[in-house]
């Protein structure tokens, strides 16, 4: 990754003018550990790189947060805080503790998954690497990214599984659903080998002053 690689990014998200609002927004909603993450980033790019409205095919917009505070209720508050503060946008904003994922996953995804210790470390495991993005702001409002698999792909609109929590089913219906969307995607297959399931994860973390 290079510098002008997370610059190249960053232009392109925020052509989609719901990125920039949720993140000028987001600091006013009291939370730790904040990221607008997965689609919202991912699939803004392949919509510029496919010359469409940036908006376009995008469902929900996720904010991650982590707190320690497990408890559905404590969640729920945030939720509803997070509900009046983005009403203007005209777009769901799925707010979403990243800490208590443990709690309803496996009944959600038929696996189960272990606490994460942070909000990069849930992102750590969508189920693309391709999907691994994710972009906060220091307290002077400049963005940091998180991009842990680089750029690469992401530009070359190339989806990559990452076998280390989500199911073969699960990724299999996300892309096909991604690609009937995006038709200029080029889909990896799920791995067969089972070793597979143990990807590098090349930090990269970077913030721009």
């Amino acid at each position: 990754m290079t510098t002008n690689d997370e610059q190249l990014f960053l232009a392109y998200i925020h052509k989609n003018p719901i990125n920039g609002k949720i993140l000028d927004l987001a600091p006013l909603l009291g939370v730790s550990d904040w990221w607008l993450t997965a689609g919202a980033l991912f699939q803004t790019v392949w919509n510029v790189l496919e010359g469409k409205d940036p908006r376009a095919g995008i469902r929900d917009y996720d904010l991650f947060y982590f707190d320690e505070d497990t408890s559905y209720e404590a969640e729920n508050a945030v939720i509803l805080r997070a509900r009046e503060l983005f009403k203007d946008l005209g777009v769901d904003v799925e707010v979403r503790n990243e800490a208590r994922v443990h709690v309803w996953y496996e009944e959600h995804f038929g696996v189960p998954a272990i606490p994460f210790t942070n909000t990069t470390d849930a992102i750590d495991h969508f189920a693309a690497t391709t999907c691994c993005f994710a972009v906060t702001s220091d307290e002077a409002g400049a963005p940091i990214t998180y991009a842990p698999h680089g750029y690469e792909d992401l530009f070359a609109r190339k989806i990559v599984p990452n076998p280390v929590l989500a199911p073969q089913d699960v990724y299999e219906a996300k892309t096909r659903r991604w690609s009937a969307q995006w038709p200029s995607l080029t889909v990896v297959p799920w791995p067969t080998d089972s070793s597979c399931n143990e990807l590098p994860l090349p930090f990269t973390m970077t913030g721009r002053l």
